[in-house]
């Protein structure tokens, strides 16, 4: 499952981030690294961005950054 796919209101951990080697350092800068619990706190009505809770901030991510993080 992706960050994308994760319903609104659930808990999830980070398993995996794909993506080369840039996109990946950008995507683990904001704090979304492997074994990090993340927050699906909203979407927007569009779909598009998510906003999660990660580390005790919020934070906004496009659906294309997050259909790049596995999560369980």
């Amino acid at each position: 499952m992706t960050l994308g796919d994760a319903e609104v209101g659930s808990t999830v951990v980070v398993t995996k981030i794909s993506g080369d080697g840039a996109y990946k350092r950008r995507i683990m800068d904001m704090g979304i690294t492997k074994g990090s619990e993340l927050y699906i706190r909203k979407v927007a009505p569009l779909g598009d961005p998510v906003e999660i809770t990660v580390r005790g901030y919020e934070l906004s991510v496009r659906k294309d950054d997050a259909q790049c993080v596995e999560v369980k």
